[in-house]
């Protein structure tokens, strides 16, 4: 007597080019626009305005007040603008070196972590009129981006 339960085995999908080129494509988008974005921001915090504008969230984070103890604001800023751009660049390493753009990418997703506990540390920022409020929340999306750039360059590099 054959048992009710077993199952035949499952045959695979056929591949569909289209789907798979699809899947490629925001992949690239992905990636690259999270490269664009951390060379954007990254200068950025070369710039005094940049570093005027970070000053609040830096002094109120457990993690990372103590740079503005140990270093001007500007210097912090420059610190942090040089860890981006360093993550930007190992990123878009994914071609030749997968393994270093993943592990770049998994780098970014700790920095999204660290910049989206600004929403918790900072006073006010929670308001959706303040104008932190959207520049910390866009985070939450690019940690997502990182997470799945860091998953696929690592599964590649195997």
């Amino acid at each position: 007597m054959a048992d009710d339960n077993a199952q035949a085995p499952q045959q695979s999908p056929e591949p569909n080019p289209a789907l798979e080129s699809l899947q490629s494509l925001g992949t690239g988008v992905l990636r690259y626009g999270l490269v664009c974005l951390l060379l954007f921001w990254g200068g950025l915090k070369f710039a005094q305005f940049e570093a005027e504008a970070i000053q609040p969230l830096l002094a109120y984070s457990p993690l990372l007040s103590w740079m503005l103890a140990v270093f001007e604001v500007r210097t912090a800023s420059a610190i942090i603008g040089v860890i981006e751009i360093i993550l930007a660049l190992g990123i878009l390493t994914r071609r030749l070196l997968p393994r270093v753009s993943g592990l770049a990418s998994l780098g970014a997703s700790g920095m999204f972590l660290v910049t989206l506990s600004f929403l918790f540390s900072t006073p006010g920022v929670l308001d959706p009129m303040s104008p932190a409020f959207g520049f910390l929340v866009k985070d939450l999306i690019l940690l997502g981006a990182a997470l799945y750039t860091a998953g696929e360059a690592l599964h590649a590099s195997k």
